[in-house]
């Protein structure tokens, strides 16, 4: 990532934690379903977003530009969400740990073979 890429990354996080602090968020029906199955709370959600870091953007997303956050819940358990900040409101599109196979680690993908 370069220089200009990482400004940009942390303008959109300080946005996509405003949006968090003042309450203007909304979770898709599929994130309240990934939340549930995976354990996760809205507060851990927003927990992990003051911490986190852009992973992966996904700037021709259905939703508009969206982006691939890594944090960490105030209990340390690690999780990934997708969101998107184009909206008036964060929205927020899916949540879940990252664990094998697909993740090798919290920030880095398994190689496609």
């Amino acid at each position: 990532m370069g220089d200009a890429d990482a400004g940009a990354f942390d303008a959109l996080l300080e946005h996509m934690r405003s949006q968090c602090a003042a309450g203007q968020m909304r979770a898709t029906l599929h994130a309240d379903q990934e939340m549930l199955d995976e354990g996760f709370t809205l507060d851990d959600v927003v927990q992990a977003i003051q911490v986190a870091q852009v992973l992966e953007s996904y700037p021709n997303h259905r939703r508009g530009p969206c982006c691939l956050l890594y944090g960490v819940t105030g209990s340390g358990r690690p999780v990934h969400i997708v969101c998107t900040a184009a909206q008036p409101v964060l929205v927020i599109i899916t949540v879940y740990e990252p664990k094998p196979p697909k993740w090798v680690t919290p920030t880095r993908r398994r190689p496609r073979e």
